[in-house]
């Protein structure tokens, strides 16, 4: 054995093992064999891998990180969520994700929150055909700092009106914030004077702060975008048969949303735990403007017309007829015309002409 080991320059550990071979094997004993281990120490268990595969059937959208806590929770000790990943992936339970370039953001004026209800933040996500052929616009709001989703109200079409008895709702139910944001489509802008709408204007008499993010940017409102996609995911594919059974699951995905989904962003809590109601609450009557620094009040006439001097009127805004106005004299004669804290431009001096600001 020495011998043929030295001539064959393998060692005599080397050649007794493939003598061995060939005594319990024959030939085939000298062909090689795999080397692959026969026990794998860190190989997830086959009851977490039917725990991560039930769960992930049970909540079809939810991720990795997700599935990690929510099993957690029932005391499971479980891999990192790159594993729990891994296992999705084995059991074809993942969609690879198409990169794309993100967007870069602009310095903006929005602010940040650091509590509830500073900032609430408004859209119409995407319309949708339902089984019965009819569109669904969906009208959600949410709260910047918690996330928590304070309505989602399925629309049969985009409507001031039923928009303005929506956030009535809420604010009857979580108080009043301090500001919303918003895009620059209607309702909650418009071509009028200072982009105005009977939303807005309402929004304004409750000293509510408008925010509105720059045309083109949706990832201002990124929080409240992301939200919509989840909420496509989870309530639209498919869509249900009429509007009555899609708003049933909007509440239920709102639910489960508040309360029992974790949040990523929230350390893997739920919106619910951040989320209180607002110190100030909706009055029973919307108060009129007061303008204590200005010469005079004025209502606004139907179709939106101001009289500030006798037999003389011009246009003003279709969004403020009704609302009161603020008139104060300049000293070349104009008049400032306000309605709340905004400045919206100056009537002549005959009260014949309006020029915006």
């Amino acid at each position: 054995m020495t011998d043929l080991c030295r001539e064959f320059g393998i060692s005599r550990k080397t050649g007794h093992k493939i003598w061995n071979r060939f005594k319990q094997l024959g030939l085939p004993g000298l062909l090689d064999v795999s080397r692959a281990p026969k026990q794998i120490p860190h190989k997830t268990r086959s009851e977490l891998v039917d725990a991560i595969v039930a769960e992930r059937e049970k909540h079809p959208t939810w991720g990795p990180k997700k599935l990690k806590s929510v099993i957690e929770e029932r005391g499971v000790r479980m891999p990192s969520a790159a594993t729990v990943y891994s296992v999705l992936k084995q059991k074809g339970l993942v969609v690879p994700k198409k990169v794309r370039t993100r967007a870069h953001p602009r310095p903006t004026k929005l602010r940040m929150t650091a509590a509830p209800n500073e900032v609430w933040c408004a859209d119409y996500k995407g319309q949708f055909r339902l089984g019965d052929g009819s569109y669904c616009y969906p009208l959600t709001v949410t709260d910047h700092f918690s996330r928590f989703i304070l309505g989602c109200d399925a629309m049969a079409a985009i409507n001031d009106e039923a928009a303005r008895d929506s956030f009535i709702s809420l604010f009857q139910e979580h108080g009043l914030p301090v500001a919303i944001r918003t895009d620059n489509g209607v309702p909650f802008a418009s071509t009028a004077l200072a982009t105005l709408t009977r939303l807005s204007v309402l929004w304004l008499r409750l000293g509510i702060e408008l925010e509105r993010i720059e045309p083109g940017h949706p990832e201002q409102n990124g929080r409240h975008e992301r939200m919509h996609r989840t909420l496509k995911l989870e309530t639209t594919r498919p869509a249900s048969p009429n509007l009555l059974q899609q708003q049933g699951r909007f509440d239920s995905f709102l639910d489960e949303f508040n309360y029992e989904r974790p949040h990523e962003a929230l350390d893997m809590k739920r919106p619910a735990d951040f989320f209180q109601a607002a110190t100030r609450r909706m009055p029973e009557s919307v108060p009129e403007p007061t303008y204590p620094l200005h010469d005079d009040a004025i209502r606004v006439e139907a179709r939106g017309l101001l009289r500030i001097r006798k037999h003389k009127k011009f246009f003003l805004a279709t969004p403020l007829k009704g609302e009161v106005v603020g008139i104060r004299e300049e000293e070349d004669g104009r008049f400032l015309v306000s309605f709340m804290n905004l400045d919206l431009g100056h009537a002549s001096a005959d009260g014949t002409k309006f020029s915006p600001i």
